[in-house]
């Protein structure tokens, strides 16, 4: 028997819990036996209400004492609003008496806030990479999907969780059994660890247009230094007509202005959920200026980033039921 603690934070996302909770029941049902056994803990004991609005009853407070074999603790948006001194003086208690602990999501962030994960690997969601490598220079921030360095192991949102839990079954109860709970989810591209967390998840496009698909992870990978589409069109040893079918056929756009998306895209993100300051934000998602970058960014969203900024900062003075990471 398996005895998991799953700490889940309000303002979660619900199919991070999902791809906890669920490859653990698969392979109760796979197994015909109850190979895991968990209970649902929130900080104070209370129900607590997820990113999409829906209320998750818990069995009890994150508290000492505390033990087991599989500590996850899943994390979202605003932390600070959640979680203290106490719970990280708790977590790092609650950390001596587990075989792995486990970040998921900003669950990494309280891993990191706890000095657990010093001179270790780590990942967080793609997202917060750069301010997760920041916020703790002591870690070796990678972009995997999931890490696994020792006892902690950090994964980069819902997806790579899945594929966490699934290496979690195949090292404890054999490859055959994480087989098979990949099996019943219709689960058919298991990722490793060290996969690469994607800008863009491009599903079948990487089968069916791989052109197309080497094409948009080029451009995720110059964001910071836009290409040209004639650059684009020579590093991927095609020609500029060639590569414009690609995107026309494909995306029903042209590939400039799928790039300029895909770079405004990331900074809307970084406008709304993170603090970094506007003129950053413009340089690391390639705008050689900051008026150059509010007049695209008003174009695509209707508002410069401040206001957005502004606005987004005032709703979230409300706790919010609004989209998850």
């Amino acid at each position: 028997m398996i005895d998991v603690v799953v700490v889940v934070l309000p303002e979660s996302s619900i199919m991070s819990l999902a791809s906890v909770l669920d490859p653990m029941r698969a392979a109760n049902r796979v197994s015909g036996r109850q190979v895991f056994r968990w209970q649902l803990l929130s900080a104070d004991g209370q129900p607590i209400i997820l990113t999409c609005g829906i209320p998750i009853a818990v069995d009890g407070k994150f508290a000492l004492p505390l033990e087991g074999d599989v500590l996850l603790a899943i994390g979202g948006f605003n932390l600070d609003r959640h979680v203290g001194s106490r719970f990280i003086a708790t977590l790092q208690e609650c950390a001596r008496h587990f075989d792995v602990v486990a970040g998921i999501e900003s669950g990494c962030w309280l891993l990191g806030r706890s000095g657990l994960l010093n001179g270790r690997k780590a990942t967080a969601h793609w997202e917060e990479l750069e301010d997760f490598s920041q916020a703790f220079p002591a870690l070796t921030v990678l972009g995997d999907r999931f890490v696994t360095d020792g006892k902690f192991w950090t994964s980069g949102g819902a997806s790579p969780t899945f594929d966490m839990m699934l290496h979690l079954i195949s090292q404890r109860l054999g490859s055959a059994l994480a087989l098979d709970v990949a099996s019943i989810f219709v689960y058919d591209q298991t990722h490793s660890a060290t996969d690469v967390q994607p800008v863009v998840s491009l599903g079948r496009i990487e089968t069916l247009d791989p052109g197309l698909a080497g094409a948009i992870r080029l451009m995720e990978r110059t964001l910071e230094r836009p290409l040209t589409v004639s650059a684009l069109a020579r590093r991927l040893s095609v020609s500029q007509r060639k590569l414009e079918s690609l995107f026309s056929k494909g995306l029903s756009t042209s590939p400039g202005a799928y790039y300029l998306r895909l770079r405004l895209q990331v900074a809307h993100r970084l406008v709304r959920d993170s603090g970094s300051p506007i003129r950053e934000i413009a340089l690391r998602c390639g705008f050689d200026s900051l008026s150059a970058f509010s007049r695209a960014y008003s174009r695509e969203y209707g508002t410069s980033p401040l206001k957005m900024r502004g606005r987004h900062r005032g709703a979230a003075a409300i706790p919010q039921r609004g989209e998850g990471i």
